[in-house]
C-alpha cells in the first residue's frame, strides 16, 4: 500500500515575492529531514525552477501535453536527491490550457512510478485559473508575502479568490525578505485583520524568512541557498519551515497517494 503523499502548493498572488526560492528551498530543508520530494513548476508559460538550479533543459510539461513523452521522463534530478518536473519557459499556448489539456498533464500523476513523500507545487503570479486550479487540488497552500503593499493586497485576493471559489478554509501564511521577525509578524496582521473582518477563513503564520544577501549571491551562482550558504540566516530560516512542515498532518484519504490530488484538479478545471 502506498504511503500518504503531502502535497503543498506556494503561491502569492503577485510575482517578486520569492516563492521559487521558498519552494526550491524549503523541498531541500524536508530533504535533509529524509523526505523524498518533488517540485511541480505549475508557472506553465514561464518556468523558472530549472533556471534557479541551473538545471540543463530538455524535456518539460509541453513535451507530456503533447505525447512525445511520460512525466517520469521529464524529471530532473536537484540537489539532495529532491526531483524536479520543469514546465516550459516562453511558452504562451503553455499558459492557456483548454480543460481537457490541463485535465490531461494532472492525470499524468497517476501513472508516476516514483516513490514520493511531498510534492510541493510552485504556483504562477497572479489569480488566473491555472493558479486556482492547482492551490486547489492542493492539501495545504503556503501563501508567500513580502513588505510591499501590493503584496498584502494580492495575497488577500488570492485568498479570498480560493476561498469562494474552492472552498479553501485554511491558508499557511510566510512573510519572506523581512528586515527583522516584528516586521513578519506584523505583515502577518494586516493580512490576518483584512481576512478576519471579510472572510470566513483561518490564517497560520508559520514563519518569516529575512532578508539575507546571501539569498541574491546564491540566485547569481543558481543555487539553492540551503546548498550554497547553509548556515545563513535563510536557509536557517527554511529549515525551520521545513521542521513545522513535517509535523503537518498527512491526507486521510485511504488511497493515500496522488489519487486525490489528481481528482480534485480535474474538478477544479471541469
Amino acid at each position: 500500500m502506498k504511503e500518504p503523499v503531502q502535497v503543498i502548493a506556494v503561491t502569492g498572488g503577485k510575482g517578486g515575492v520569492g516563492k521559487s526560492n521558498v519552494s526550491v528551498n524549503l523541498a531541500i530543508g524536508l530533504a535533509e529531514l529524509g523526505k523524498r520530494v518533488v517540485i511541480l513548476d505549475a508557472d506553465l508559460g514561464l518556468a523558472n525552477i530549472d533556471i534557479l538550479l541551473g538545471l540543463p533543459s530538455g524535456k518539460n510539461i509541453e513535451d507530456v501535453l503533447e505525447g512525445r513523452c511520460d512525466l517520469i521522463d521529464v524529471m530532473v534530478d536537484g540537489p539532495l536527491g529532491i526531483k524536479i518536473i520543469p514546465a516550459s519557459s516562453g511558452a504562451g499556448r503553455m499558459a492557456n490550457l483548454g480543460e481537457m489539456e490541463h485535465a490531461g498533464i494532472i492525470n499524468a500523476f497517476s501513472d508516476m512510478a516514483v516513490n514520493i513523500d511531498v510534492l510541493i507545487v510552485d504556483t504562477a503570479a497572479g489569480i488566473s485559473k491555472t493558479v486556482t486550479s492547482f492551490v486547489g487540488a492542493a492539501q495545504e497552500t503556503i501563501c508567500v508575502v513580502c513588505d510591499e503593499p501590493t503584496s498584502v493586497t494580492d495575497a488577500y485576493a488570492l485568498i479570498k479568490l480560493l476561498h469562494r471559489d474552492c472552498n479553501i478554509d485554511r491558508f499557511k501564511i510566510l512573510a519572506n525578505m523581512v528586515r527583522t521577525p516584528q516586521e513578519g509578524q506584523q505583515l502577518y496582521n494586516k493580512l490576518f485583520k483584512v481576512t478576519e473582518r471579510f472572510l470566513d477563513a483561518h490564517l497560520q503564520f508559520v514563519g518569516a524568512v529575512p532578508f539575507d544577501e546571501h539569498v541574491r549571491k546564491a540566485v547569481q551562482r543558481q543555487k539553492a541557498v540551503c546548498e550554497l550558504y547553509p548556515r545563513s540566516k535563510a536557509a536557517l530560516a527554511y529549515r525551520a519551515l521545513a521542521n513545522k512542515v513535517v509535523n503537518w498532518p498527512l491526507p486521510q484519504n485511504p488511497r493515500g497517494n496522488l489519487e486525490f490530488f489528481v481528482e480534485r484538479l480535474i474538478a477544479g478545471v471541469s
